[in-house]
Order: structure tokens, then C-alpha cells, then sequence
């Protein structure tokens, strides 16, 4: 099987799998606790499908401990092993191009009127102040977090810091420039 035919989704269940067999509602428990939701589009609705998936792939098993009909518990197979350690160190060793709403609106900047348009920087700005101190709540409510999480976190409010001080720069630069007429 191929990494690339990994979700993200999937590979974060799969990680969690790997770490110690689990049935669906811990996996949901565990990703609510580490504060996964920040950073994977998973849904609770969503891990036993993808459960299933992974399953239909054969990178987990499950088994039915006896007396507890509804609580499938997943193990991660050998080939289920093979794929996370390929397709993690794919995720941390490649770039992938991230499209930001703000790099469209900056391409068409031209036709905003310029009170509006460095109000909408200014706007972007106070929206990712409030995104940054939600994260750090979150962050903090969570605690303890293993270091892997941590720096999950620190990355997010790493690349919210970076744009928050290309918005400090871009509306001090475009504030001083003559408008396109």
C-alpha cells in the first residue's frame, strides 16, 4: 500500500492505534486531550469510519474483547507500522504549499478602496491575536501534554506570530503608498 493513500485523518488515528491498542471512544477521548482538533480535520463521528478504513487496508485489526460486544478494540499491524513510520517521516521531511484566504485577497487588493482593505488587514490581525490566546487556553486546559504536543502547539503559534507580523508589516508599508486609482 502506498503512504500517500494516507489521510491525515487517518494517519492520526493510526498513530494513536500504534501507541497502544484502543477502541473508538478512547481514540476520541485521547485526540479531545491532546487538542488533535487544532491541527487534523477529525470529527468524533468520523474515527469509526475511519477506523474501518484502516481496517479495509489492513493497517489495524480488531477484536471483540469477550463480554464487550460494542467495544471493538484496534491494534495497528505490521503492515499498519511499516505505513505510519513512511508516512510520518514523509509528513515532517517534505513542504507542502499552504494556501492562505489572505494571499487571494492580497492578489485582488487592487480593486478594495484603501480605508477598507487596511481595515481588513486590521481586522485579520485582531483575529489571529484572539486565534493565538484561544490556542495558548487550550494549550494550558490540556496540561500535562507530552513534549511531541507541545511543540504542536508552539508551531501553530509560531505561524500565527509570523503572519501576525507580516500583517504589522504589509498595512505599515501599504498605509505609506499612493493609492491605485
Amino acid at each position: 500500500m502506498a503512504t500517500d493513500e494516507m489521510s491525515e485523518p487517518e494517519l492520526l488515528v493510526l498513530g494513536l492505534v500504534a501507541e497502544m491498542p484502543r477502541h473508538g471512544y478512547q481514540l476520541a477521548q485521547e485526540i479531545e486531550q491532546r487538542g488533535m482538533r487544532e491541527w487534523t480535520p477529525i470529527g468524533f463521528s468520523s474515527i469509526y469510519f475511519l477506523l474501518s478504513k484502516l481496517e479495509s487496508k489492513r493497517l489495524v485489526r480488531s477484536k471483540e474483547p469477550a463480554g464487550e460486544k460494542a467495544k471493538k478494540v484496534f491494534t495497528i499491524t505490521k503492515a499498519g507500522r511499516k505505513a505510519l513510520v513512511q508516512q510520518t517521516l514523509s509528513s515532517l521531511s517534505t513542504v507542502r504549499s499552504v494556501y492562505s484566504s489572505a494571499l487571494l485577497g492580497m492578489l485582488h487588493w487592487p480593486v478594495l478602496e484603501k480605508d477598507d482593505a487596511l481595515q481588513a488587514l486590521q481586522s485579520r490581525r485582531e483575529a489571529i491575536a484572539a486565534e493565538m490566546t484561544r490556542l495558548r487556553d487550550v494549550q494550558l486546559e490540556r496540561q500535562p501534554l507530552p513534549d511531541f504536543v507541545e511543540s504542536l502547539f508552539d508551531f501553530a503559534l509560531g505561524q500565527l506570530k509570523a503572519e501576525e507580523e507580516w500583517i504589522v508589516r504589509t498595512l505599515d508599508y501599504m498605509k505609506t503608498k499612493p493609492w491605485l486609482e
